[in-house]
């Protein structure tokens, strides 16, 4: 399962209400690429897939690809601002190594 704080439900909230997608799931996942092996994926879709897991946080639906699952569990997902903007921060106890952005990564078993 992962965890969401306060800060990032109310970013994602917000998004959904600027793109007038206020049904849609918010999916999390990676793929290649980045400064690691891997770089994090979020997005706000209308239909999952059978492929998909989706979990309700806080009011607000959480839709993970089955096949990354495993790779995701206990995520914690953060929303801050600062001088330079606001982003979503990503706290993965599975990477073995984050680069300094923080939405790269490489794990365990990273021939995924």
């Amino acid at each position: 399962m992962i965890e969401i704080s306060q800060a990032a439900i109310a970013e994602i909230v917000r998004m959904q209400t600027v793109r007038e997608q206020n049904t849609s799931k918010f999916q999390i996942g990676f793929a290649r690429g980045g400064c690691n092996d891997f770089h994090y994926t979020i997005d706000l879709v209308d239909a999952i897939s059978d492929r998909d897991r989706v979990y309700e946080i806080n009011g607000v639906l959480v839709s993970i690809d089955l096949q990354q699952l495993e790779y995701l569990d206990n995520l914690k997902l953060d929303y801050s601002e600062d001088l330079m903007g606001g982003g979503f921060r990503f706290q993965n106890p599975l990477a073995t190594s984050v680069c300094g952005c923080g939405n790269s990564f490489s794990m365990v078993g990273g021939e995924w």
